[in-house]
């Protein structure tokens, strides 16, 4: 099941929610104040060889490559 991160239309509090892709933000509320549907925010991933990220960005030492994007082992 994905996360979505989403944000109180209320008081701003963004928090995050364990969901399926199907369900929306029905029945959601704020943790923080309790107002009810809450915006859902676009949220983008992580991966190797993404457009737009530099090489020097994402640089690491302790894979053959230097670009596998996991933080070195230390």
């Amino acid at each position: 099941m994905p996360i979505y991160e989403y944000q109180c239309t209320q008081c701003g509090q963004k928090f995050e929610v364990r969901q399926a892709i199907d369900e929306g933000n029905t029945g959601l509320s704020c943790p923080k104040c309790q107002a009810s549907e809450p915006k859902r925010l676009f949220s983008s991933f992580f991966s190797p060889g993404s457009s737009g990220t530099e090489p020097s960005e994402m640089s690491c030492p302790t894979c053959s490559s230097g670009m596998c994007g996991l933080p070195p082992m230390g």
